[in-house]
């Protein structure tokens, strides 16, 4: 025997016109605006330390105090500027990311009617 099939709500998860708003265009150009620079430059930091140990043995074996040396210093400084950009990125995305996804997700909530069947909190 066959199952009928399932029913889904009229409204769709994504729907177009919120993709194609003004709010939602902003709340992308300023969340690129942040990621694509920053991670381009780490990127570009990544290579530089790559590079140098390919192809700058004696720089990078330098000693600069006891027995740390120059590739061991920029090794654990990639392990710092990680963190620091998640950080960084943690910073502004609560102050310029999320209050306007907040209220474009309220703008749409309070669009759509809710799915039979289900009751909002």
């Amino acid at each position: 025997m066959d199952t009928p099939p399932t029913t889904r709500p009229t409204v769709p998860d994504r729907p177009e016109h919120l993709e194609q708003s003004e709010e939602f265009r902003r709340l992308r150009r300023s969340f690129r605006g942040f990621a694509f620079p920053v991670t381009a430059g780490f990127i570009l930091w990544y290579l530089l330390y790559v590079l140098l140990s390919s192809y700058a043995p004696g720089l990078m074996g330098a000693k600069l105090f006891g027995h740390v040396n120059v590739a061991l210093l920029l090794g654990l400084l990639q392990f710092a500027s990680t963190f620091s950009i998640a950080a960084w990125y943690a910073r502004y995305a609560d102050r310029h990311l999320d209050p306007p996804a907040a209220a474009i997700r309220e703008g749409r909530t309070a669009e759509a009617p809710a799915a039979p069947g289900r009751a909002d909190s």
